[in-house]
């Protein structure tokens, strides 16, 4: 079944809003085994929106399209496709009582123009579109199907796990498909390929994909076959070859975050941890109070910028800074530690680095990091050479720490 996404809206394309609409949707259908095969964005121009859908409908058998729903003059996706379909737009009055209902609540004057998110083309299916006034769409052409949904993420999201998805399953006839992704940290891609590349196209049906980040790299396997249980034995297989051969580089599956996976595996343990930033400047604690329940594992953050602070707030000695130099293995020890100790958590993590672009010597260059991880069993520091931008820089750097704490809850099992 071949699948094709249009993103409408001029906003897309000049860069003032950042599409983030293909990811979210093809991730969403891969379980029920469909994946994209296009993706097409374009701007609200009715000629470009209709020869878009026109090409789309001609090859893909499923059209999923966002935005130009909504109720102004930029927004015509709604009648470009009735007009494509040979349709006539209907006002249904239950969603404008719907759309009346939601301005009431919020005490705001209804503009006229609201109305024309009441037209539905006739014989479509309405979506209810319970964060926002303008319904989805679903209608059947042809044999094919063309989903029309709001272009606002807050709206669509909800929209697409309570509406579409369900009734994808209902209308259409779905392949076989199993579908996993393991997630690395601290390896590079070509490696990951090398160690098990061959051994899974190896097996009958299984698709293999690659997706690299700064520190990360997602492996996909895509299995597919004529009957479920052989599709999930075949990925089975290539599970364990996967799980075998990269297994300490696997911090986990599909969606897992890695801080996640550290904020879990704590929780787990009824354990705790501390952190002291210089370099990376408050990120490592802020990327683990994204996660939810956090608040049982982690103890506080301290960012100790200065030399000055470092002392004050962790206890490290001025002499081993004015031996060693604030970036140094010697001072991220005692950061470590000394956060531990002061915060009476499990664990501390100390990090202390020259981001750049400027600071560095030839010593010391640009890049230069050292992640300290101060446990029960003792501390460990690990010095790297982060060639990345200010920003990249930071997120890696607590890459290297978040894994650093990974690896030795695992050998603490």
């Amino acid at each position: 079944m071949k699948v094709e996404i249009i993103n409408t809206g001029t906003e897309l394309l000049l860069g003032a809003v950042v599409n983030t609409h293909q990811s979210y949707i093809a991730q969403k259908l891969l379980p029920l085994g469909l994946t994209v095969q296009r993706q097409v964005t374009i701007g609200d121009d009715h000629l470009i929106i209709r020869v878009a859908f026109a090409e789309a409908i001609e090859r893909a058998d499923l059209v999923i399209a966002t935005g130009g729903l909504g109720p102004t003059s930029d927004d015509i996706t709604r009648d470009v496709v009735a007009e494509l379909t040979e349709r006539k737009l209907i006002f249904h009055p239950e969603i404008m009582d719907r759309i009346e209902a939601r301005f009431r609540a919020r005490k705001f004057s209804i503009p006229e123009s609201i109305r024309v998110q009441a037209m539905v083309p006739e014989g479509a299916l309405v979506l209810t579109n319970h964060n926002g006034t303008a319904p989805g769409l679903a209608l059947e052409h042809h044999g094919k199907w063309i989903i029309l949904l709001p272009g606002p993420p807050r709206e669509l999201k909800p929209m697409f796990e309570e509406t579409v998805l369900p009734l994808l399953r209902e209308k259409l006839k779905l392949p076989v498909l199993d579908s996993r992704t393991f997630r690395t940290v601290g390896i590079g891609e070509s490696m990951v390929e090398q160690i098990v590349g061959k051994q899974l196209l190896a097996l009958p049906g299984c698709e293999v994909g690659y997706c690299a980040r700064p520190s990360e790299v997602d492996l996909r396997i895509i299995v597919r076959a004529a009957k479920q249980n052989e599709a999930r034995a075949i990925a089975d297989r290539a599970e364990d070859i996967i799980r075998q051969n990269l297994g300490e580089w696997i911090f986990g599956k599909d969606d897992d975050r890695l801080e996640a996976v550290i904020v879990a595996a704590l929780a787990h343990r009824k354990q705790t941890l501390a952190v002291a930033e210089s370099c990376t400047g408050g990120h490592l604690a802020n990327r683990i109070t994204n996660v939810a329940g956090s608040s049982e594992v982690f103890v506080n953050g301290c960012v100790t910028y200065t030399n000055e602070s470092k002392t004050r707030l962790l206890g490290v000695p001025t002499a081993r800074i004015d031996q060693h130099g604030a970036v140094s293995e010697p001072v991220a020890r005692a950061m470590a530690e000394g956060v531990r100790t002061r915060s009476n958590a499990t664990y501390g993590i100390g990090i202390t680095g020259i981001a750049g672009p400027t600071g560095g010597t030839s010593q010391k260059p640009v890049g230069l990091v050292y992640i300290a991880l101060a446990a029960p069993t003792g501390t460990r520091c690990i010095e790297q050479r982060l060639n990345y931008d200010r920003e990249t820089f930071k997120f890696v750097a607590t890459q290297y720490a978040l894994d650093l704490l990974r690896r030795n809850l695992s050998s603490a099992r």
